[in-house]
């Protein structure tokens, strides 16, 4: 190629999907699409959850229970997150170098 390099093109792909709000009981709702529901991997019954960005962007994930090992103390864990929370400008300013 005598030197020159070849720069990809590819762009971001970005799906956008589109619901009307329902009445669930005194709640609102919402469905999922069948097709970002199995990317999802969600059946009826799974828990998700919204995560709301510094952005003001919403996330929507499959909640994942994890399994504690019987060593491990929910407090100190619970102790440790907070800690992070604290700190989380340090450690992002970490990553970022």
């Amino acid at each position: 190629m005598n030197g020159a390099i070849k720069l990809s093109q590819e762009k971001s792909v970005t799906k956008r999907y589109s619901r009307k709000i329902g009445r669930m009981g005194n709640s609102l709702g919402v469905s999922l699409p069948k097709s970002l529901a199995d990317k999802m991997n969600v059946v009826q019954g799974d828990e998700i959850e919204f995560i709301e960005t510094a952005e003001g962007e919403v996330l929507l994930r499959k909640v994942r229970h994890v399994e504690l090992p019987e060593h491990v103390r929910p407090e100190v864990l619970e102790a440790f997150y907070d800690i992070f929370e604290e700190d989380r400008q340090i450690f992002d300013d970490l990553r970022d170098r």
